[in-house]
């Protein structure tokens, strides 16, 4: 029998550890039950299991109906207590307030998988469903049942010959299995526009999972499975929500450990779920911002539909690895290159000269050809010449600064095509056939072939430059990835925790802030806590220069908005009156505030304002954010995301990603700015971040002056947990 050893070459690894199940009797049982089945083919159940049976499952099946003696000639038990053996997995079509006692049921019969196919549950509004819901996943864990489900499509499991679910994308023959794992929580989108489609062009699923409300099991569970499945070398998600980002960075080493990549499409690309909060971080913080550049981080491949899920994916299955975003393409249509060249200028793929080597090989191909540029345009010159094209392709692959090739084809003879696919073949790089049209001569050979064959073939320039640049984008990931952040040296994690467990909950004050980031090594100007008039002039003749006087209140967060600074204050009279100016100006801006007198600050001038935030994701934890800064982030909004902790070369290539990056290595005679102090402080940030993250709610640093030889806080703010919640 096929599934005597389910997945027999499945092997746990070590998400396991992490407390990802071991999904082996889930994916492939020896035996299953359905509750509810039915022959009526106008019911889910019978739609079902019908699909099961003829998907060609080998296992034992078991219908269970109470009403019924038989269905579909098999025997039909009353309920599981009844059944001859205990199955593996057990999927349930009842109505909802019946499915929690048939999960109990599960439970004392000592079943370990139950697929959950009916709603009412948590997709409905309302505390009785939301209840329902919570009810259900108490009895399954108390009973040592793991479910999918509740309003689920169930699985399909090509490898193995199973089916639950009552999709009609398998009916008829079944397809053959392939290399390909498809996980989702909505039904239609991830078995119609993903799965069906995928194979209509010639891809082959190994396992697809439509998992609905994820009430207990979610798509992260099956999506480990899928990576350590050896039938498996690429995921495709198609997810709705996430909702333990730990869990997801889990899952995104192991991919990465195992070079098995993970395309997503991740749903809800507004801002709706931004929110207003006490500093400016917070303020710019959206939540698809943030997973965007999490998934960059861990070495998610984040694309815009599902089109674009299996259509990368036929080139990531390959496995071939590009050395960086060079490419070459040639064609004898010269408007399919322009059109692919400006689709792949936006995406990063460059197209660079050729060595002068591999231009005298293309002369020799073609008389007269003495323009040779990348893209090449082979003309007519090409046409009818017996393996001009193909042995063009050859000599441009072999070329040091080409990482990838894109041979265009139109309309061509079987022996031009089958010359690029054993090209493709052959090639340790990766070959992108972009076909626009079809064989000249042989209707049968057709891109779905192609594809079927282990071929990666498009047929338009943007989805092949998309592509592309997804398979470029991973081989770079893959390269840079590097052991986790080292953690600095001076860091006082206990001090730290003790300043904030001592503090007043809510907004911390300026200095109180600032004294939780020296514990971390970020240090500001030389300062002094004024609490009359006379105070700050003493402090102000210490200092021996120019002071900023500011407000010290926790009540009052942005203190420029309360007139609550002054810049550049110089002499008694001036700090005096400076001091009398910015308290009656708090006092009418917050009456009921807490003023604890004014910071008497050092003045720094010149350098780059710079913003480094934290702020909490509902699924990641701590976020950090980093951007320029100043009075302006807000219109700037030039800033970029990271999970912590970062090491010290992350945090420079965050920063070089930021769009105003230049300011910081000098312009226009400006001098150049330390970015290697503030690499070194964003990382001491980032080891904050994650070692307070539990306390803290909110961090603005706004702003941190880089200057040319070192890094100032210059105010800060820290909220904590407590006052958010």
């Amino acid at each position: 029998m096929q599934i005597a050893n389910p997945h027999s070459e499945f092997k746990p690894g070590p998400l396991a550890a992490h407390g990802f199940p071991d999904l082996r009797r889930f994916f492939a049982p020896k035996a299953v039950a359905l509750l509810g089945a039915t022959e009526d083919l106008r019911k889910f159940g019978g739609r079902c299991l019908r699909q099961m049976l003829d998907f060609g499952f080998s296992g034992d099946v078991f219908p269970v109906n109470p009403n019924r003696e038989t269905v579909f000639g098999r025997p039909c038990f009353p309920n599981l207590a009844a059944l001859p053996a205990r199955p593996d997995h057990v999927g349930i079509v009842l109505p909802a307030r019946a499915c929690i006692e048939a999960v109990a049921e599960c439970g004392r019969l000592g079943i370990p998988f139950a697929t959950v196919f009916s709603a009412g549950f948590g997709e409905l509004p309302g505390e009785e469903t939301q209840a329902a819901q919570a009810e259900l996943v108490r009895v399954a864990r108390a009973g040592g049942v793991r479910i999918m489900g509740p309003n689920c499509n169930g699985l399909i499991n090509f490898t193995d010959g199973f089916a639950l679910t009552s999709t009609a994308t398998i009916s008829g023959p079944r397809r053959p299995a392939g290399d390909i794992g498809v996980v989702g929580q909505s039904g239609g989108a991830a078995q119609v526009n993903v799965m069906w489609r995928a194979q209509e062009m010639g891809l082959g699923i190994s396992c697809q999972v439509s998992s609905g409300n994820d009430a207990d099991m979610d798509i992260l569970d099956y999506a480990g499975f899928m990576l350590e499945d050896a039938h498996t070398r690429v995921v495709l998600m198609l997810a709705e929500r996430i909702k333990d980002g730990a869990r997801l960075r889990l899952l995104a080493a192991r991919a990465a450990e195992l070079e098995k990549p993970i395309a997503l499409v991740k749903f809800g690309r507004t801002e709706a779920g931004a929110r207003a909060a006490a500093s400016h971080t917070g303020a710019i913080t959206g939540s698809d911002a943030v997973f965007d550049a999490a998934a960059r981080q861990l070495g998610l491949i984040r694309v815009n539909d599902a089109r674009e899920l299996y259509e990368v994916a036929m080139l990531l299955r390959r496995r071939q690895r590009p050395a960086g975003h060079g490419a070459a393409a040639l064609a004898v249509s010269g408007g399919n290159l322009v059109a692919l060249t400006d689709q792949a200028a936006g995406l990063g793929i460059a197209f660079p000269p050729y060595a002068a080597e591999t231009a005298a090989k293309l002369r020799t191909l073609i008389p007269g050809f003495a323009a040779v540029n990348n893209p090449t345009d082979l003309s007519a010159g090409a046409i009818g010449s017996k393996d001009t094209f193909a042995n063009a392709a050859r000599i441009m692959l072999e070329d040091p600064a080409v990482d990838a090739l894109v041979p265009v084809i139109t309309i061509a003879p079987n022996d031009d095509i089958r010359a690029i696919t054993a090209l493709s073949e052959e090639a340790d790089k990766p070959v992108a056939i972009l076909w626009t049209g079809r064989s000249a001569a042989d209707p049968t050979l057709t891109p779905e072939v192609l594809v079927r064959e282990g071929h990666a073939v498009f047929r338009d320039p943007l989805p092949c430059a998309q592509a592309l640049a997804r398979s470029m984008d991973w081989a770079a990931f893959l390269r840079r990835r590097s052991a986790p952040a080292a953690r600095p040296e001076g860091l006082d994690a206990a001090r730290a925790r003790a300043l904030l467990a001592a503090a007043p909950a809510g907004a911390l004050s300026e200095a109180a802030s600032r004294a939780v980031l020296a514990c971390y090594g970020l240090h500001g100007p030389r300062e002094d806590v004024a609490r009359t008039a006379e105070d700050a002039v003493a402090q102000a003749a210490r200092i021996a220069s120019p002071v900023a006087l500011k407000i010290l209140s926790p009540d009052i967060p942005h203190k420029t908005e309360a007139g609550g600074v002054l810049l550049g204050v110089q002499g008694e009279d001036a700090v005096r009156s400076g001091v009398a100016a910015i308290l009656a100006s708090a006092r009418a801006y917050a009456p009921a505030a807490r003023i604890e007198g004014v910071l008497v600050q050092e003045m720094v001038t010149g350098g780059q304002e710079m913003l480094l935030g934290v702020t909490r994701d509902p699924s990641f934890g701590p976020v950090l954010t980093i951007g320029f800064g100043g009075t302006l982030v807000e219109v700037l909004r030039d800033v970029t995301f990271r999970l912590p902790p970062i090491s010290v070369a992350e945090a420079t290539e965050a920063l070089e990603s930021l769009r105003l990056a230049p300011l910081l290595h000098g312009h226009r005679g400006a001098p150049a700015c330390d970015i290697a102090a503030l690499a070194d402080a964003i990382a001491r940030f980032s080891w904050l971040a994650t070692d307070l993250g539990d306390l803290v709610a909110e961090i603005d640093v706004n702003p941190i002056a880089v200057l040319p030889q070192s890094v100032r806080v210059l105010d800060a703010l820290i909220v904590t947990r407590d006052a958010a919640a």
